[in-house]
């Protein structure tokens, strides 16, 4: 599976190299582009946005909060404007009950012809 990773501190690593180590084909994204490094190393692929990471089955976030998270999916390229329609977003990110509500209500329109 493609799998986009967005952020990178201690969880986030973690996370992004047992996904590697599954045999996941990983795209990694963080704000400091040397928290990257180790996971290109073991095969993860580094990426220069959050739009490039959303080229994938599914985007995982692990962020601090949510100013963060609201900031990589609602900012200018970020995951809603990014993420193929069918791909999925999981955030397993440190945020409040009322966005982790929200999130899920937020999606882009599909068009029917």
């Amino acid at each position: 599976m493609k799998i986009g990773f967005i952020g990178l501190g201690h969880m986030g690593a973690g996370m992004a190299a047992s996904l590697l180590k599954a045999g996941h084909e990983v795209s990694v994204y963080n704000r400091t582009r040397t928290k990257a490094d180790k996971l290109v190393a073991q095969g993860g692929k580094a990426v220069a946005s959050v739009s490039d990471a959303c080229r994938s089955d599914a985007v995982i976030t692990m962020l601090a909060n949510d100013d963060a998270v609201e900031s990589i999916v609602f900012g200018e390229d970020g995951i809603l404007d990014s993420l193929p329609v069918g791909a999925t977003h999981i955030s397993s990110s440190t945020i409040s009950v009322a966005l982790s509500d929200w999130l899920p209500l937020m999606q882009k329109p599909v068009s029917v012809s």
